[in-house]
């Protein structure tokens, strides 16, 4: 865990084939139930052999869902939103726009590496990190 904020926290990915992957972030309210890995030794140790070095903490806020798209959207070139009540299985992928009135507007790109004409905006309130 790299941060944790009142809402959210922020997590560093190992991938399956075992190398950093990247960040994920999380409301604190949607986790039940959290329990050590079991076989995190061997993941650290293999990282360390690998010669993986431990994510730097990007400069993502993790105090609200604004300040983290926002954020995020300034640290990285690309984010992912879901919409779970909308549509469990789909994901949004693009660079954030803005934060507006209770929406993000989002310049996707699509599944063919295509980038969008315009930025579609989605309901803030519907979105699951």
């Amino acid at each position: 865990m790299l941060d944790v904020g009142p809402q959210f926290f922020l997590l560093a990915l190992v991938s399956d084939r075992i190398w950093f992957d990247g960040f994920e972030c999380f409301r604190i309210n949607d986790v039940k139930d959290l329990n050590p890995d079991p076989y995190a030794t061997f993941t650290e140790a293999a990282l360390k052999k690998r010669g993986e070095r431990r994510l730097k903490k990007p400069r993502v806020n993790v105090a609200n869902i604004e300040g983290l798209l926002l954020s995020a959207g300034k640290a990285f070139p690309l984010v992912t939103i879901h919409r779970e009540q909308v549509d469990p299985d789909v994901c949004w992928i693009g660079r954030v726009q803005g934060v507006n009135r209770g929406r993000v507007s989002l310049l996707e790109i699509g599944p063919d590496a295509v980038w969008e004409d315009t930025p579609e905006e989605y309901r803030i309130r519907e979105i699951t990190p």
